[in-house]
């Protein structure tokens, strides 16, 4: 795996325990970054993930703390930060709090942020980051972040090849969901699948043995079935060589999913997968197509690898925050 935890949590530590003084260092030299706006591509991402068009004004009195959300049949807890940066403090998980400090560190410590972390699935009233975020038109309060980003940010070298690889569908996950439980009943015992929930659910077995992500690295297709927001797996799994299967996303992150393009980054199926194996008998019958579209995904991560260049974006996009803000 490219993720080192190790790795990560010695630095992302050192990082929140080191004091805004020394940060201030290093701040005249990130800002000449941030001025060179000539790349396009750097602007574009930033752009996207931070949508603010007009000024507002943040409400100081929003409440921090555990939120429920009710979101129609269903509901969620999250977690709302918002303070200063000098008094930024964990409200959520450890990881979204540790890769918030590598960011807005960097700033004047008396700016004030937003941060809603969990897993997002509606559009906040006030702008301010988060991890995840609906796919649509009208999402622009929810200003994407690489957040959590030691569970969702892994890749892949994937040492087998495409032709080598068995002729069968793999999933393995926690099966809770009821969109999840319609794939997981319709393909347990499918003779062309390796489908099961690793958990087991009252009245609902349908269980099988978990495996690593090594083991389904020996598979030619990959279910990306979004959980709670976004599907875990769908960034390793487009960083190997298998080809990934899944209906349209409906959440996005830093990993841009409402830019994947169906037929050129993944096999898109039916929101109830009822046409799976339809597909699957497809791209078997055609390799080389299925191969192209594995081309595209390698590509496609390919961008999210540049550790200097992911830092620019993250900073223009808090940059951008502020600035909309009225504090810089």
């Amino acid at each position: 795996m490219r993720n080192s935890k190790f790795k990560y949590y010695l630095v992302s530590t050192l990082i929140s325990i080191t004091p805004h003084y020394f940060f201030k260092l290093f701040r005249r030299e990130l800002r000449s970054q941030m001025t060179d706006t000539d790349d396009p591509y750097i602007m574009k991402r930033v752009n996207y993930y931070n949508k603010l068009t007009s000024d507002f004004s943040i409400d100081k009195n929003l409440p921090e703390g555990t939120t429920r959300r009710e979101l129609g049949d269903n509901s969620y807890n999250y977690y709302v930060s918002n303070s200063p940066i000098d008094e930024f403090k964990k409200t959520g998980g450890r990881t979204y709090y540790l890769d918030s400090l590598k960011v807005i560190k960097y700033f004047n410590p008396k700016f004030w942020v937003t941060f809603y972390n969990g897993d997002i699935r509606h559009v906040p009233e006030q702008p301010g980051f988060v991890k995840s975020r609906p796919i649509s038109d009208k999402n622009k309060n929810a200003i994407l972040l690489k957040l959590n980003e030691i569970r969702h940010f892994q890749f892949v070298d994937d040492k087998n090849v495409y032709e080598e690889k068995k002729d069968l569908v793999v999933w393995r996950g926690a099966g809770g969901k009821k969109h999840r439980h319609i794939v997981i009943e319709q393909f347990y015992n499918h003779p062309m699948c390796n489908i099961g929930r690793t958990k087991p659910v009252e009245g609902s077995p349908l269980e099988k043995p978990s495996m690593t992500i090594e083991e389904q690295l020996k598979y030619k297709f990959i279910l990306a079935i979004e959980g709670n927001d976004v599907a875990t797996n769908l960034k390793w799994a487009m960083s190997s060589n298998s080809l990934v299967i899944m209906s349209k996303p409906k959440y996005e992150t830093w990993f841009m999913e409402g830019c994947l393009k169906a037929g050129v980054h993944y096999v898109e199926v039916k929101d109830d997968y009822s046409n799976l194996i339809e597909k699957v008998e497809y791209y078997l019958a055609h390799p080389n197509e299925a191969t192209q579209i594995i081309d595209n995904a390698n590509k496609w991560v390919e961008q999210f690898k540049d550790s200097k260049r992911e830092r620019l974006v993250s900073l223009l996009v808090v940059n951008k925050f502020f600035e909309k803000s009225q504090q810089d």
